[in-house]
């Protein structure tokens, strides 16, 4: 079940009013404490990834891990985009980043130049030029691993258990391919494929009352204010009925809550994604949401903050996704 606008915990953040007001709605202990991210220089010796760990806020994971930040980013191909990582880990701290689309084989995983940047835990689950997913973190793991889906070992699925008792899965779902017809379009039938086994995977009672975080690139947009212009776009792969309902259903089947929509009411626009393909699609808000946070029951009255980093969208050669970022505590 999503939660609706003030949800079962409370009153939710109101994103749409500035930090000062709408922290000055909220308790303080579900004040969000924001953070800005510094545009990216051009090239030049200043573009080079930075070599020390990130400042940490009091209160992180570091001390005590009351508090853990984590972020999800498509950063598709993490070689190409380690300048941006290193500025946008500099800037939000993250604890915990969960990595899609990283495009290559494990062996020449950039381990060395993340790890200077403070994220000395990882698990890397690669292929060369396709697919991908990394977990990264400052947190030592107390558990780690990866799966198969649908009889692929095509590189989509890695998850770590955290200190507190938190599973966190990091996915990322096949886009489908530009056909949203599974008879003529394989690629489309292997993305329905993938997420009916989402759904298996949570009604077996693997999120049920666990400590949870679900997050990644699921590449559908489910919500007509997922994406700039509902009625345009229902034939478009990736907002398709067809894909809506299951990515609805394997969210409903695994008991877990879309956390943005926690904090941002579903009558909302909402977006994480801005396509290449039209070069103005971020000057004209022409966006999608493609990645998602789901956590279970047990962690929502924990969550504190909620961002989508749209200002990486702009930067010189960008990734088209930008970070998510959650705080849970």
């Amino acid at each position: 079940m999503v939660a609706g606008p003030r949800g079962d915990y409370g009153p939710l953040p109101y994103l749409h009013l500035s930090a000062e007001k709408r922290n000055a709605r909220l308790p303080p202990d579900r004040a969000f404490r924001s953070f800005t991210v510094p545009a990216i220089a051009t090239a030049g010796p200043s573009c080079q990834p930075a070599r020390r760990r990130p400042s940490v806020p009091r209160g992180t994971a570091r001390e005590g891990f009351s508090t853990v930040r984590l972020a999800t980013w498509n950063v598709n191909s993490v070689r190409q985009r380690l300048e941006h990582l290193a500025r946008f880990c500099t800037a939000a701290a993250p604890d915990v980043l969960c990595l899609q689309e990283t495009k290559v084989r494990d062996a020449d995983f950039p381990a060395h130049d993340l790890r200077d940047l403070g994220y000395v835990h990882q698990v890397v689950h690669g292929q060369k030029g396709y697919n991908g997913v990394a977990i990264l973190s400052r947190i030592p793991f107390e558990g780690k691993g990866t799966e198969t889906w649908c009889g692929r070992d095509d590189r989509r699925h890695a998850f770590a258990r955290l200190p507190g008792g938190i599973e966190l899965h990091n996915f990322y779902v096949p886009s489908g391919g530009p056909v949203p017809d599974p008879e003529r379009n394989e690629k489309f039938a292997h993305k329905l494929q993938f997420l009916t086994e989402m759904a298996r995977w949570g009604r077996r009672g693997r999120a049920a009352g666990r400590r949870l975080v679900l997050m990644g690139d699921l590449n559908v947009a489910p919500l007509e204010t997922d994406v700039w212009n509902h009625k345009k776009l229902l034939r478009s792969v990736g907002h398709t009925p067809v894909e809506s309902e299951h990515l609805q259903r394997a969210l409903g089947d695994s008991g877990l809550i879309d956390a943005a929509r926690h904090f941002v009411p579903p009558a909302e626009h909402l977006y994480t994604w801005w396509g290449y393909r039209f070069p103005r699609s971020l000057e004209k808000n022409y966006g999608w949401r493609l990645d998602h946070v789901w956590v279970s029951a047990p962690l929502l009255p924990a969550l504190h903050g909620f961002r989508v980093v749209k200002e990486t969208r702009s930067w010189e050669r960008p990734s088209d996704h930008v970070p998510v970022v959650i705080e849970v505590g």
